[in-house]
């Protein structure tokens, strides 16, 4: 890493805190590993001020102070903007942030030290978080079991199927409304089996849920975690329903399906990995596929 990144991150560090209190932030965002002195960055935001770390667990887990909130986020390679949606909803899911609040986020290139830093105010900027008249995020759902469903959508959208692109469609809610609106046509291959053993929470159901996801529908699932059904045919209304350009059915129904019950659902794009959040017939959250590094030349068995 050379000097001069350092000098720069260290210098967006040095007045990260004198922003933040000039524009009255909540607080203040960085990835743990982006940050060039975690120590300085408690010494200049002002004790009023929260500090949100995103990254894993194991990264952060060394990290002690009251003001400190840590934000489990997945190790992908996510756009400097993609990083802050991130961090920011998960925020909001732990009702660390609400909407109106203005923050302060420093981001870079992924895997390298901050080299930007962002003032934003939740809601505001449609492409960031579009929460203005929204209820709470996890309104109806464990926010654990809402931010492993956002995980493993973004899992798929990274990763695939046996290296293939894949699209899914995910919708967490109370099954009683959820239900009156759709319909089985292939077996469900979670029924007869305990909810203990199909909990979304269970990391052994990780692979399981790939392998299903090729299936044409939706994963149901109860907002507690228990998986209640794949390969689901959603009908609701579609005919209100106003979608960016580009989109299809799948977003569609997505769309359709939050308008009319309580329920968030989360669509994989099998053509571009863009993982998208939807509430209330809206599309809330947008998080795009960071594109591949380059191959280093000579290097190419690393990447096979």
């Amino acid at each position: 890493m050379c000097e001069s990144e350092q000098n720069h991150a260290k210098a967006i560090v040095e007045s990260v805190g004198a922003v933040a209190k000039q524009v009255n932030a909540k607080a203040v965002i960085a990835h743990i590993n982006a940050i060039p002195d975690i120590a300085q960055l408690l010494k200049v935001v002002p004790a009023q001020i929260s500090i949100i770390i995103f990254g894993s667990s194991e990264d952060s887990e060394a990290i002690e102070d009251k003001r400190i909130v840590r934000l489990e986020v997945p190790s992908f390679q996510l756009t400097r903007m993609d990083q802050i949606k991130m961090a920011t909803v998960l925020a909001l899911s732990q009702r660390v942030l609400d909407a109106g609040d203005t923050f302060v986020a420093m981001t870079g290139v992924a895997g390298k030290l901050i080299d930007t830093l962002v003032v934003m105010e939740v809601g505001k900027e449609y492409e960031l978080f579009d929460s203005v008249g929204q209820p709470k995020l996890t309104e109806n759902v464990r926010r654990v079991v809402f931010q492993r469903v956002l995980t493993m959508a973004l899992e798929l959208a990274n990763e695939g199927r046996e290296g293939k692109p894949i699209g899914a469609l995910f919708v967490i809610g109370n099954m009683r409304e959820l239900q009156k609106y759709s319909e089985q046509n292939i077996i469900n291959p979670f029924r007869g089996y305990a909810e203990k053993d199909r909990n979304i929470l269970d990391v052994k159901l990780r692979n399981t849920v790939k392998e299903f996801a090729a299936i044409d529908g939706a994963f149901l699932i109860k907002g507690n975690g228990v998986i209640v059904s794949a390969g689901t045919t959603l009908r609701p209304d579609t005919s209100g329903v106003e979608l960016p350009q580009g989109l299809g059915a799948r977003h569609a129904s997505a769309a359709a399906i939050s308008a009319s019950t309580k329920s968030i659902a989360i669509t994989v794009s099998e053509s571009t990995g863009a993982v998208r959040l939807w509430r209330l017939g809206k599309m809330v959250i947008e998080i795009e596929k960071a594109p591949r590094a380059p191959v280093p030349p000579g290097n190419h068995a690393a990447f096979d």
